[in-house]
């Protein structure tokens, strides 16, 4: 695609307009620049000038385009009467045999349906005039068309093949910013709806870069923020996950906000930030959001068990074949566990493990790691270690360091039940390091009860190593280089010490350590 520089052009242009009103193919210009740099309440009103200039002008065809997409622009800020309005007077405009014009509005009508909820009607319009269409734009949309069509309708691998087409047109640069963007958060949107997180990590860099090549462009609005908050996610960036939902809050209407509201409630709760993401949980909500699994975690969370079951209990019953019943059964493993109900764990690990197609590397991370949290709680670290290990591999591959660091802590639970306390310690050092480069304070907090206490002081075989380094005069930066570890760790399990031992300098630490014997301790 030809880049711009879109601030550039749009100030030319306004600048123009002021002096003179526009040529109604340069208002359509000032529309995508409008729509580029994110003035999306201008967009409209520049289209309809376009629109009446170009009927009065007697061009039927630019006035057909320029009334396209007015209504494009309309559906996708949800004015979806005002869109059929526009489209019903294009219609009217279309001259005999004109195929392509006719195949366009075509289009506009079955995009319509589709964002009316009538996947169905919609999906054999967009074939038909798909097959037609010869313009990139054109072709896109129809196979956007398709591809959404065919995800409502339950056809995910169909509809991720439809995609590709249309993004083979777009990575090719020969569609506008206005359908690139469309694209972009289309397929990155089908990917996590099929758990291809990777594919969807990949899609979210290819946009990156293409926005990165254009000037002034406001790269992510509305649904794609809220895409974008799931990937930052995973990724680990967690502050920038929440800024990102909570802009698309911002920027989504009502009737589609509450997707919004629940990314960044899911959010706030992985951040140990309970009483913000039940404000946005309740958003969500309000806005016709099911918001499940993630309201039971934090009601398991909160002791009230018995709400989080019923909630997923409920949502577990209600649709067997529902996108989201992977997370569901997650989540009905992760309270079972901690609640100890390892019936119900078990069930729900074994029923997530026949979901975890070959194709889904979270998937079936997302099942080896309940399988192997439930072997844990239920002695048996022998098996579940390797599960375990193969969650850990695939989530390094997805760049996921929450969950392999939450699964390294259950390797080191199986450690210590096999009496392997070095592997066990370096597990929890592990996990340590990731935790605290994340600001997981509810985790670290959990790992610092998880490790076992020593001879009645409260130390843990780790800690107990880095007195014994201590005690020798060594400064933290030593103690790390010696024992293979972060400075950060260390000043971690320094302050543990201090307050364990009830001590309040390094000299203190020292002479306890050589009263009881720590230097001599192997």
């Amino acid at each position: 695609m030809e880049q711009y520089d879109w601030p550039a052009e749009y100030a030319e242009l306004t600048a123009a307009d002021r002096r003179a009103p526009l040529p109604p193919a340069d208002l359509d210009r000032l529309a995508v620049a409008a729509f580029v740099l994110g003035h999306d309440d201008e967009v409209a009103a520049y289209r309809e000038r376009a629109y009446a200039e170009h009927v009065a002008a007697g061009d039927v065809v630019a006035a057909i385009r320029s009334g396209f997409w007015l209504g494009f622009h309309l559906q996708k800020q949800g004015e979806l009467g005002r869109a059929a309005g526009w489209q019903a007077r294009i219609g009217r405009l279309v001259p005999d045999g004109a195929a392509e014009l006719a195949g366009l509005v075509a289009m506009a009508d079955a995009a319509l349906l589709m964002n009316s909820g009538d996947a169905a009607t919609a999906l054999p319009l967009f074939e038909q005039n798909l097959e037609r269409a010869t313009e990139p734009d054109a072709i896109v949309l129809g196979a956007l068309g398709r591809g959404n069509c065919l995800a409502m309708l339950g056809r995910g691998a169909e509809a991720l093949t439809a995609l590709d087409e249309a993004m083979v047109h777009v990575t090719a640069s020969r569609v506008g910013p206005e359908v690139t963007g469309m694209a972009y958060c289309s397929v990155i949107a089908r990917c996590l709806d099929q758990y291809d997180i990777r594919r969807a990590q990949e899609w979210t860099q290819a946009l990156t870069g293409w926005c990165d090549e254009q000037s002034g462009l406001v790269p992510y609005r509305g649904a794609c923020l809220v895409h974008r908050a799931q990937i930052l996610q995973f990724r680990g960036a967690w502050s920038d996950a929440a800024d990102a939902a909570e802009d698309a809050c911002r920027r989504l209407p009502a009737g589609t906000v509450g997707t919004a509201w629940y990314r960044l409630a899911e959010v706030e709760r992985q951040r140990g930030r309970y009483e913000s993401a039940e404000r946005a949980y309740v958003a969500a909500a309000a806005d016709g959001m099911d918001v499940q699994p993630g309201l039971a975690l934090l009601r398991a969370y909160q002791g009230k068990v018995g709400a989080a079951v019923a909630g997923l209990e409920r949502a577990l019953a209600e649709d067997a074949f529902a996108p989201n019943r992977p997370m569901l059964l997650a989540a009905r493993v992760e309270i079972g566990i901690t609640w100890n109900d390892h019936e119900a764990a078990r069930k729900a690990a074994s029923q997530l493990n026949e979901l975890a197609r070959a194709d889904s590397p979270y998937l079936q991370a997302l099942a080896a790691y309940c399988e192997g949290a439930v072997r844990v709680t239920c002695h048996d670290p022998q098996g579940a270690i390797p599960l375990l290990r193969r969650a850990w591999t695939l989530w390094q591959g997805l760049e996921m360091p929450y969950e392999g660091a939450q699964t390294r802590m259950l390797v080191a639970r199986a450690c210590r039940e096999l009496g392997d306390v070095d592997a066990e310690q370096m597990e929890l050092d592990g996990a340590r390091t990731v935790f605290e480069r994340l600001g997981a304070v509810e985790q670290l907090t959990a790992l610092d009860q998880l490790a076992r206490p020593f001879d009645g002081t409260g130390l843990t075989p780790r800690e107990m190593e880095v007195l014994r380094v201590l005690a020798t005069g060594a400064t933290n930066r030593a103690i790390a280089n010696q024992l293979f570890l972060s400075e950060r760790t260390v000043a971690r399990h320094v302050s543990n010490i201090f307050g364990k031992l009830r001590v309040g300098s390094r000299s203190a630490a020292t002479v306890w350590a050589l009263e009881h014997g720590v230097n001599r301790q192997k």
